[in-house]
């Protein structure tokens, strides 16, 4: 069987480098794609021409953008779609297949990040009205619109929104999807071992008659990657804190580091604990523990021993298995250096005190386990002494969290930045006080699991909000 090769698109162009690199499944060394690699300069080239691949999308109604997406949505979830312009095409099996083989992640899970991938697209509508705070969708094509009875004019910040991906889960990739339906072209870095599900929603885009020349895919290295930051006008950055510090205070990159989720039981429920218990498994374990939105940590006023003994006993039973197996909740690391280091850091930071690994005394095995030549991480609960234990502030791509005891007036002030919180809680002070928290970016208000995503509530930034900016303009009477 031939190995499919996977291109670079230059606004909709297939273009063949050169230089190539070859992509193989984890533990294993048969090829899975050839991957055309770009450079710095050629990229430079091309961000140069974004306006008329702006042009194109503009030409389109946002009624059209809409119903686009309706027909994409169906296409990706279920179409045979191209890889490239070759005659190699994938189906939705062959899709769920390889992207487990190169991520890790079971097809149980990648069928799950299918289906959040298809309610975006069939659910564009709503996640605009949501964007754009009840704004009628035609202010994108005129500018001109209306807002709570008020005239509003905006303007496009950018002409292109450049994104550069990670490999950890197929989801992040809704987040960029409504530019399209905003009127604005992408320009796509995609992660190492995951370019399957960009170039399957770019793929069902086109199909359903979106203009070629909205998408650019650009493998690349750190360079390249650079230059998307560099001259795309607004762009989204995923990486760790190595990665994304350096962008932190530019305005055009909306960043979308490691999350520290939470979940806070408040001291008038944390006697009720046991019921809550589905939504503290739900909230760390969900998508195998990959995503920015799993908890990391959960802080109770008290009950700390048992609470973190009951979540250890549940998560133990999780442990690897083949993944084309539906009972399959645990994803392998695509880079086992990677799976190593957590596994060393985590036990030199137990080591050195105030922290249980209380998951040991209710698992077989070691935590760092091999399945088909995979690495895994099997689940890990650490009941930690205090807040500032560094395992009770850090975020690893797989089932763990801290357990911690904090005073019930004092979570808010201690807890750090956490891109979601659920607080369990009905206690008004505790509740205004995170309302308040600039630490916070998405609140959920009782047994919310953090990893639930209501579509039309961005939980880290607002794209529209990125992509346009309101601009004053006035009139002359009768012009």
């Amino acid at each position: 069987m031939s190995v499919p090769h996977i291109p670079v698109l230059r606004q909709g162009v297939a273009y063949t480098s050169l230089d190539q690199s070859e992509l193989v499944g984890i533990g294993s060394d048969e090829p899975l794609a050839r991957i055309s690699q770009c450079n710095a300069g050629l990229i430079k080239r091309d961000l140069r021409r974004q306006d008329q691949a702006a042009a194109k999308l503009r030409a389109l109604s946002s009624e059209q953008l809409l119903d686009i997406c309706k027909r994409a949505g169906d296409l990706f979830l279920h179409g045979e779609l191209p890889l490239n312009g070759e005659g190699d095409t994938q189906t939705r099996e062959q899709y769920i297949a390889t992207l487990s083989k190169t991520s890790g992640l079971p097809h149980v899970l990648v069928r799950r990040n299918m289906q959040k991938i298809f309610t975006v697209f069939d659910g564009m509508q709503g996640i605009l009205t949501g964007l754009m705070r009840g704004m009628d969708t035609t202010v994108v094509e005129t500018g001109f619109g209306e807002h709570g009875g008020i005239p509003v004019h905006y303007s496009p910040t950018t002409s292109a929104l450049g994104v550069v991906l990670p490999s950890n889960s197929p989801g992040v990739n809704s987040i960029w999807m409504p530019a399209i339906a905003l009127g604005i072209p992408v320009v796509l870095k995609p992660g190492r071992e995951e370019p399957w599900t960009p170039l399957r929603i770019m793929s069902a885009f086109i199909a359903a008659g979106c203009p070629a020349e909205a998408f650019s895919f650009y493998p690349t290295d750190h360079e390249g990657s650079a230059v998307i930051l560099e001259r795309c006008g607004r762009t989204l950055l995923f990486g760790d804190v190595t990665v994304t510090d350096a962008y932190a205070n530019d305005a055009r990159v909306q960043i979308h580091g490691p999350g520290r989720s939470k979940v806070l039981i408040g001291k008038d429920e944390i006697d009720n604990w046991r019921k809550h218990l589905p939504v503290l498994l739900d909230s760390v374990a969900a998508n195998g523990g990959r995503s920015c939105i799993n908890a990391s940590s959960i802080l109770v006023p008290s009950h700390g021993d048992e609470i973190a003994a009951a979540l250890a006993q549940e998560l133990a039973k999780h442990k690897p298995c083949d993944p084309g197996h539906d009972d399959a909740t645990l994803s392998a690391f695509a880079n086992r250096k990677f799976a190593e280091f957590i596994d060393t850091k985590i036990k030199a930071d137990i080591a050195a005190g105030g922290a249980v690994d209380v998951t040991a005394q209710h698992r077989e095995l070691p935590r760092a386990q091999e399945l088909t030549g995979a690495p895994y991480l099997l689940p890990t609960i650490v009941r930690c002494d205090s807040i500032e234990h560094p395992l009770a502030k850090t975020e690893f791509l797989f089932p763990f969290a801290a357990v911690v005891e904090v005073p019930h007036d004092q979570m808010v002030e201690k807890m750090g930045p956490s891109l979601v919180v659920t607080a369990i809680t009905k206690d008004a002070n505790l509740i205004d006080a995170l309302t308040r928290s600039q630490d916070v970016d998405r609140l959920n208000l009782g047994p919310v699991p953090t990893s639930h995503v209501e579509w039309d509530q961005p939980h880290e930034g607002n794209l529209f909000e990125l992509l346009y900016e309101r601009r004053a303009i006035q009139r002359a009477k009768d012009w």
